[in-house]
């Protein structure tokens, strides 16, 4: 009888024992794959992931030129662990330490005490993991990065949940009498189920949060090198033009002296959409080559709408059959474009009938959601791909696959897409939706440098002027300066009232072009994204009484939970290496701008504007409140209509702001070809100093031999002290 009850015991004390070293899993062997990079394998992964989608090739070389690192966190808090056919990993976090990113979110930047499902699908008003590019990447306030590389709905629980066992496990108290009771208990870890048998994870060092999401940012790719025509200014037309109507409406903006550089085809190109032809509806466009070249000849490419869902009368329908799902998207067939041969059919018919006449680019619509029409989690796809794989790295497919129709043209696309995910970085398009909050835009601007996608803030119609202009000042300071008005059939100058003000943002944005072109080549080469959260930002302070949520606040009969929490600042952003921008919405006459530590200015007068602290300003109307940190330069061109031509030379007036030494890179190529990978291109340094008369100089290093130049006389505008001069 004892011997049985021994054994028993010894039993059960294997099975709990055993039980419990499941939950605490194990610390995974970490491997340097590139210099801050280290990757581990749980389990075993998948064949198909993200980065096999996007088929991201590492900038190993830019890399290396960063500084060296060491392992940034404690190996042994990490854990991974394989159970019911899921991975489950636990990565640790500090008391104080906030983490970002987990893909393209509209409320919210702070991350931690979320919970979500990383989920391709349209946005839906909530920030639960749903969106155009849920990317499995968080950064850390301490300077690091975590990618997660599967394409699988991944659940994240970020500081959200605490283990009895955690090692700075939260303090049970009595809400009754404690006043430091919390409804968020601190948690002290990041915890991701992912739903497949294992997973490879990759860690990112720092020092700095910004240099953790560079070095993901160089890992995937690097970011896109737009044509300098892409950075211009973008109209959508209304569905059902037709040629002509397209080209009254681009001689219209000539006329009235709107800039205009590629001009968008809604559905109505096709002589069938919802599902989709391909081929140009021959009533609305008996020439199309004929109307794509004369609009290039005016300087204004074309875009052209797609989704990837095939018309029975499409000619491609046929072919493509045998490599298409099971289900259906409104009656259209959609392509496995994992598969290369369905790759060859479909995208053949773009080469053919949209390329090779000279369309310069896609708007790849609704590869996102809904549910209620995109294809359902039990379809079947012919290459073994789950519904849910598909789901999750189609926007990275069709991205991939329409971006080197044009890399065989050695000519550089700039498009828009629904849907994109990690690896995702290098991809010459923009995320847009159907969502139209101005405040939430910002916020997804902000968001998207913590992820390596790019979004813009479009606009698209008003209820009133003023709205009309706050959402102009905003894409002016974003990735794709784009009036959408597939609807509405709205014109920049559609508010009579603000027409002024809107044509003269405009123009702002093309004499800022070399300034928007050099940073979006650093983002290429060094990783940096163009539009990032201050959170980024050097010397940027969050002030407590400025930030923090009062307890006055908070209503507690709306919700008992509520507490005074730390505001994020989700309304102002870095805009390139020294731009911060404050955008203005309806009905502010004022608002509060943090500045970071060190002296900033004005961007309009060259005044100064403060230094680390809270300012309250009231722009009027006509102004987009942006600032320049101390001995920033701003290299701006003439205004103009269109962007310049490949080789066209442009004068330059370089600005220099505030009193420190100013330095910059500024960067030349040809502007459209891909000449600039096998080295035609130049970075020019720009110096400026003051002199011992207390007068500023400028210097612009020359031209390299054999190198593209198009920069013509440069002239300095020093905005500190107002004075001029000329090379």
């Amino acid at each position: 009888m004892n011997g049985k009850k021994h054994l028993k015991i010894w039993v059960l004390a294997v099975l709990f024992f055993g039980h419990a070293a499941v939950l605490k899993g194990q610390s995974p062997q970490w491997t340097e794959v590139a210099p801050g990079v280290w990757k581990t394998v749980v389990g075993n992964p998948e064949d198909y992931d993200l980065l096999k989608a996007a088929g991201c090739l590492p900038k190993k070389g830019a890399l290396s030129q960063m500084d060296k690192t060491v392992f940034p966190l404690n190996r042994e808090e990490i854990n991974g662990n394989v159970a019911d056919g899921k991975t489950s990993l636990r990565f640790p976090l500090e008391k104080e330490e906030q983490v970002y990113g987990f893909g393209l979110q509209f409320k919210t930047v702070h991350q931690r005490g979320q919970i979500l499902r990383l989920h391709v699908d349209h946005y839906g008003g909530r920030d639960d993991g749903r969106t155009h590019a849920p990317v499995p990447f968080y950064v850390s306030s301490e300077g690091y990065g975590v990618f997660v590389n599967s394409a699988r709905y991944i659940e994240v629980y970020a500081g959200s949940a605490a283990r009895k066992d955690s090692k700075n496990a939260p303090v049970a108290r009595d809400r009754n009498t404690d006043e430091n009771w919390t409804s968020r208990p601190y948690s002290d870890a990041v915890e991701i189920l992912v739903p497949s048998a294992g997973v490879e994870v990759y860690l990112f060092a720092g020092p700095t949060p910004l240099d953790a999401v560079r070095r993901y940012n160089l890992f995937t790719g690097g970011g896109p090198l737009p044509p300098r025509w892409g950075l211009g200014f973008t109209q959508r037309v209304h569905k059902l033009y037709t040629d002509r109507q397209v080209t009254d409406e681009a001689n219209a903006f000539e006329k009235k002296g709107f800039p205009l550089d590629f001009i968008g085809l809604e559905p109505g190109w096709q002589s069938k959409a919802y599902p989709n032809t391909f081929e140009w509806d021959r009533e609305r466009f008996p020439q199309p080559e004929k109307f794509v070249r004369e609009l290039s000849d005016k300087g204004v490419k074309v875009n052209l709408w797609v989704n990837p869902y095939v018309s029975p009368e499409s000619p491609v329908y046929k072919d493509i059959l045998p490599y298409t799902a099971s289900h259906t998207v409104w009656a259209g067939i959609v392509p496995d474009l994992s598969i290369p041969e369905a790759g060859k059919v479909f995208w053949g018919q773009f080469r053919k009938k949209h390329v090779d006449i000279g369309v310069s680019g896609y708007k790849i619509d609704e590869v996102d959601g809904y549910d209620r029409y995109l294809w359902p989690d039990v379809t079947r796809f012919p290459s073994g791909h789950s519904a849910e794989q598909m789901r999750q790295t189609y926007g990275l497919l069709v991205q991939k696959q329409s971006a080197a129709l044009f890399r065989e043209k050695n000519t550089r696309t700039y498009g828009l897409v629904r849907a994109s995910n990690g690896g995702g970085t290098s991809f010459p398009y923009v995320i847009y939706n159907d969502y139209y909050n101005h405040e939430d835009f910002i916020t997804a601007l902000i968001n998207s440098g913590f992820s390596g996608v790019l979004w813009t803030p479009e606009a698209r119609a008003s209820k009133t002027a003023e709205e009309w202009l706050r959402r102009i000042q905003s894409v002016v300071f974003s990735p794709m300066a784009m009036i959408n008005a597939w609807s509405s059939g709205t014109k920049p100058w559609s508010f009579p009232e603000v027409a002024d003000e809107v044509k003269q943002m405009a123009l702002l944005r093309m004499r800022m072009m070399p300034y928007w072109y050099t940073e979006f080549a650093k983002y290429h080469f060094n990783g940096t994204p163009p539009f990032r959260a201050m959170d980024l930002e050097e010397g940027f302070q969050q002030q407590p009484k400025a930030l923090t949520l009062s307890d006055s606040e908070v209503d507690l009969e709306e919700n008992p939970y509520a507490e005074a929490v730390k505001k994020e600042v989700k309304d102002q952003y870095m805009a390139g290496e020294y731009l911060l921008v404050a955008p203005m919405f309806t009905g502010q006459t004022s608002r509060k701008i943090i500045l970071p530590r060190g002296n900033w200015y004005d961007f309009y007068t060259g005044e100064y504007a403060g230094n680390g602290e809270v300012i309250t300003v009231a722009p009027g109307l006509e102004r987009i409140p942006v600032y320049v940190k101390d001995g920033g330069i701003i290299p701006m061109m003439p205004a103009r209509l269109h962007a310049p031509a490949t080789g066209e030379k442009t004068d330059i007036e370089i600005r220099h702001y505030g009193e420190k030494q100013g330095y910059y890179l500024l960067y030349d190529d040809d502007g459209e070809t891909f000449d600039y990978e096998k080295g035609a291109y130049t970075f020019r340094e720009i110096r400026t100093r003051k002199q011992t008369n207390g007068k500023w100089k400028g210097s612009i290093s020359r031209p390299e031999r054999g190198k593209p130049n198009t920069i013509g006389k440069v002239s300095w505008r020093f905005m500190t002290g107002e004075t001029k001069n000329k090379n």
